[in-house]
């Protein structure tokens, strides 16, 4: 019996979420012999969502990492290099790095059958709650999402933190596949009303549609059920959805869920056996496209830790010290990525290649502190002389590292 199985002989993951499946396949890489198993309270097959992304960088580690399920992945997933913009009539074409798409329910099925084949075992339709954690488990993974009830049974040990954003979004699907990464803002008398959009794979794409408290109330999005939004959606996007329809998920009273972001933080990741994973430890905002993404490292880092350390203790700090050092430079960017569309009017009267090009720079923990034709114009130049580059570079860490004191004292 290896080391790892000699320490943590059982593990129970709590959610079948990417963060927890991808962790249970790599701790039985590490030990065939550890007994891993995945609760999950839905049916299996039963997942909300549409697609996810993610970049080049994620699926070289997840080939250094287990290369069986990365070549699923990669099969399975649509790829784009060009993002567009559309503002108004005018549009803009920009080639970017290349992206990646897949469905979340073909990534839950590949990541599942990986696990099986492994010798996970998991249990669908199994909720799992503090009050009936495994007793027997050496160590209990809290994968359990945004609203995790292990981590709020525990709330005030791990200094949770949740920071409401400004405006709405609802996450939709459409029958549309887009060949880049769409953008279109849209004004209408109330204000300017967006959507991001990305193709997962020849059955549609995802479609998330943002905009101000104030737009939400003027239009009557606030007070729509769910089929007269989506038809109102329809018409404002009809340029880029090409007559395909837009699909959501209704709720309960028949109301679209529209929502704003909740931005969560934990000042400690664990408690005893018990370590938060994926959105239970943090979430970062959607505009980034980061959430599968950092998902998934926080289960490498947390498998990675559990065969360093034969400690539990010191394998949870070691994964919360490598996470949320990690995390820092992507909280920050989410931060200043969500700023940018909530202070929208400062930017979308510029020229449309100009303001895509400071779309494209949203994350910058300068923009907001320069008027945006005069960063424009120095980004720019910036990108052709070296010292104004490394300038650039040593200045916006301290900014971000700045921001971040601010907004979220003591915390992550």
């Amino acid at each position: 019996m290896s080391k790892l199985a000699e320490v943590y002989v059982k593990v129970a993951c709590v959610g079948g979420g990417p963060a927890g499946l991808y962790l249970s396949i790599l701790v039985k890489r590490q030990d065939p012999a550890a007994d891993v198993t995945v609760y999950e309270r839905n049916p299996e097959g039963c997942t909300y969502g549409w697609g996810v992304t993610y970049w080049r960088g994620l699926l070289d580690k997840l080939r250094a990492h287990d290369p069986e399920s990365a070549r699923a992945v990669e099969e399975h997933s649509v790829r784009w290099r060009d993002g567009v913009a559309h503002v108004g009539d005018m549009t803009a074409r920009h080639r970017g790095d290349e992206g990646f798409g897949i469905g979340r329910h073909r990534l839950l099925e590949l990541l599942a059958a990986r696990a099986r084949e492994l010798g996970v075992r998991l249990e669908f339709g199994r909720e799992i709650t503090a009050a009936d954690l495994p007793l027997d488990a050496d160590l209990v993974v809290a994968g359990d999402g945004l609203h995790s009830a292990l981590r709020g049974a525990r709330a005030d040990h791990h200094g949770t933190r949740v920071a409401a954003g400004r405006n709405r979004y609802i996450w939709l699907g459409t029958t549309k596949v887009f060949d880049a990464f769409t953008f279109a803002f849209v004004k209408t008398e109330h204000g300017w009303i967006w959507c991001y959009g990305y193709g997962y794979g020849p059955e549609g794409s995802t479609c998330v549609i943002e905009c101000a408290p104030g737009t939400w109330t003027g239009l009557g999005l606030d007070r729509a059920d769910d089929a007269e939004g989506l038809t109102l959606l329809e018409k404002l996007f009809a340029h880029v959805l090409d007559g395909h329809p837009l699909m959501g998920r209704p709720t309960a009273d028949g109301r679209s869920p529209w929502l704003t972001f909740q931005t969560l933080t934990n000042h400690h990741w664990y408690r005893d056996n018990v370590v938060l994973l994926g959105d239970a430890a943090h979430t970062t905002h959607y505009s980034i496209g980061a959430g599968t993404t950092l998902a998934l490292e926080d289960a490498i880092a947390l498998a990675t830790a559990l065969r360093r350390h034969t400690e539990l203790p010191r394998a949870l700090a070691a994964y919360q010290d490598e996470r949320k050092t990690a995390l820092l430079s992507t909280q920050s960017a989410a931060r200043y990525s969500a700023q940018w569309y909530e202070n929208l009017p400062r930017y979308i009267d510029l020229p449309p290649h100009r303001m895509f090009a400071l779309l494209g720079q949203r994350h910058s923990p300068l923009l907001p502190y320069v008027p945006p034709q005069l960063y424009y114009g120095l980004d720019k130049v910036a990108g052709q002389v070296k010292v104004l580059r490394q300038f650039k570079r040593w200045l916006g860490p301290k900014l971000a590292r700045s921001a971040h004191t601010r907004t979220l004292p003591g915390g992550d």
